[in-house]
């Protein structure tokens, strides 16, 4: 990006610029410098297809494009994937934003599939906001036929641990204490200890990273931990951590009344407003202990 008075961050030069601004107080004003959070199009191709460009924050491409394409329903594990790959032009030079994920042929939905793919999701090209959640999936009838809902006694964490999760997620955020801009989603263990933590200028991006981290890495399903979003729940943040087998989700702000109704039926104690050492436990209570 070459415009006057921006450039990029010597901090993090991927996900940071520099901006040159006038900062008002009152009816007084002076020149300083700003930092604003970088977003790009990720455009994810499948088998060289192109099948969604996603806005986000550039860095950790490849466990995006796995997340996202895991939480569409295009794959099924990380054993549909022969590779997660950088495209490159006729010349032989890499193409920014712009990822392949190779499938095995069995699984390709180019061909006759072995493993059970939505062919909706390669028959459109679309836009990914920051701010979007899934496409397609508009009931949670229709998720939980597809997606059995969670063991009720499969994790248990002490309220005084969960109290803990939000301080650490917020000193963890790199790029936040430089921008403002950016939301984080963490994984915590029932001791409260960070996992992993990814963020992203879309709460859904930083989720679909975590995931896709996880398919990428063996570490799937997430069925040992918690999730810690910053900002609100949607339907769309439970739909990934059904999908990813989260048992729970925390969240620093409100959830959605669909958010709700989705984590009750399917098994998901969901937390809201976790901050200093209060909290609402909006569904199955009983993971939360003294």
């Amino acid at each position: 990006m070459t415009l006057s008075g921006f450039w990029r961050s010597t901090l993090d030069p991927e996900r940071v610029m520099r901006a040159e601004i006038k900062h008002w107080r009152g009816n007084e004003w002076q020149q300083r410098e700003e930092q604003l959070t970088m977003e790009e199009p990720l455009e994810v191709r499948v088998d060289n297809q192109s099948v969604a460009v996603i806005m986000r924050t550039p860095g950790n491409d490849h466990e995006l494009a796995m997340g996202f394409l895991f939480s569409e329903g295009v794959i099924q594990s990380a054993e549909d994937v022969a590779a997660v790959e950088m495209v490159h032009d006729d010349e032989g030079l890499p193409l920014e934003n712009v990822v392949n994920v190779a499938l095995y042929s069995s699984h390709s939905p180019m061909q006759t599939c072995a493993v059970p793919t939505q062919p909706a999701a390669f028959e459109r090209h679309f836009t990914v906001s920051s701010s979007c959640g899934l496409c397609g999936k508009n009931s949670i009838a229709d998720l939980l036929v597809s997606t059995p809902p969670l063991e009720t006694d499969s994790l248990r964490i002490s309220a005084s641990i969960l109290y803990t999760l939000s301080e650490q997620l917020r000193t963890e955020q790199r790029v936040f204490q430089y921008t403002g801009g950016l939301h984080a989603a963490g994984l915590f263990t029932t001791t409260g200890a960070m996992a992993l933590l990814r963020e992203d200028i879309g709460r859904h991006n930083a989720v679909d990273k975590l995931v896709g981290h996880g398919l990428l890495h063996g570490l799937y399903p997430y069925n040992k931990f918690v999730l810690l979003v910053s900002g609100r729940t949607s339907f769309e943040i439970l739909q990934k951590a059904l999908l990813a087998r989260i048992p729970c989700v925390a969240a620093i702000s409100a959830p959605s009344s669909l958010a709700v109704e989705l984590a009750e039926k399917s098994g998901i104690t969901l937390i809201g407003f976790l901050r200093d050492q209060s909290m609402n436990v909006y569904t199955h209570p009983e993971r939360v202990i003294s």
